[in-house]
């Protein structure tokens, strides 16, 4: 296969979007996104429609969340499915994976962002909630990595599959194991399928969103809490939905094809030393069009 040739089973010719002129470097391509129904998965579904691709959208239910998400997707022109399932179960995540290739007569994306959390200390932790955060976060993600490779290795399709991953996976943040252990697991997943699946041409990549403004965080903090919170970051505010989605779309266009097994930060700075930062003898940091009443011109 020479430089720039496209892949056996890539189906990249591009479908006309009437009314629209932004770019369209999805076109053709066809995705399945867990986790769908709001927040990162709702944008990342988005963000690929808009991108030119056919979509499926994972949601434990096909409530009315998932519906109108899917009616986002819609004005963009490309076909949209409703996949509902457990990922945690790798019967309904096969199954989906099949139906989804089936309508949309191939499958060149997949974007594992279905994830559950309970927030109790490992000692005192109800198992059950445990277990189900391994469960869908740790094998739901597995289930999705299988099915869609085994899909696209049998099609001989050139793909791409994304992990929404967390910086849980390297911080050991209190009364979190279990997300902790998850994530951690997802992203020595993802580096061990990248480097297995080389040879067939499916790219696998991470994405690290930083601290989103999510409706899951509501699970764990009033809206105040969440506000000063996001204020004390390095950014000043919290990440918003639609910039990890930019992210994901960057790492499935096929202008990337050279990125495989790579980890995308977006985290507005919050993995940076900012404890370190106030140790320096200097005026205090100032937004870009501010002036310290102590800067002097000389």
């Amino acid at each position: 296969m020479t430089e720039g040739s496209p892949h056996p089973g890539t189906n990249p010719g591009p479908r006309a979007n009437p009314g629209s002129s932004a770019p369209r470097p999805l076109a053709g391509q066809r995705a399945l996104v867990t986790g769908a129904g709001r927040g990162i998965g709702a944008a990342i579904a988005v963000a690929l429609a808009r991108g030119g691709a056919d979509v499926a959208i994972n949601d434990l239910e096909a409530g009315d969340e998932a519906r109108g998400v899917a009616e986002r997707c819609r004005e963009f022109g490309g076909r949209v499915r409703l996949a509902p399932a457990d990922v945690g179960d790798r019967d309904a995540i096969d199954r989906i994976v099949a139906e989804t290739a089936e309508e949309f007569g191939g499958l060149e994306i997949a974007v594992s962002n279905a994830a559950y959390s309970d927030r109790e200390r490992f000692h005192e932790a109800d198992m059950d909630g445990f277990e189900r955060t391994i469960r869908v976060t740790m094998w739901g993600a597995f289930h999705l990595l299988r099915a869609s490779t085994r899909r696209m290795i049998a099609d001989r399709t050139a793909g791409s599959i994304v992990f929404v991953s967390s910086p849980h996976s390297w911080e050991p943040i209190p009364g979190a194991m279990a997300y902790n252990m998850a994530k951690a697991a997802v992203d020595q997943m993802a580096r061990t399928a990248a480097t297995e699946l080389c040879e067939h041409r499916i790219r696998v990549n991470l994405v690290h969103p930083g601290w989103i403004d999510t409706p899951g965080e509501r699970k764990f903090f009033h809206e105040d809490k969440l506000s000063a919170l996001g204020s004390e970051l390095p950014w000043g505010r919290l990440g918003k939905p639609e910039e990890i989605a930019r992210g994901v779309l960057f790492l499935c266009d096929p202008a990337s094809e050279y990125m495989t097994g790579s980890s995308l930060l977006i985290d507005g700075g919050i993995g940076l030393p900012v404890r370190e930062m106030h140790r320096l003898d200097t005026p205090s940091r100032e937004r870009p069009g501010e002036t310290s009443p102590d800067a002097r011109v000389e």
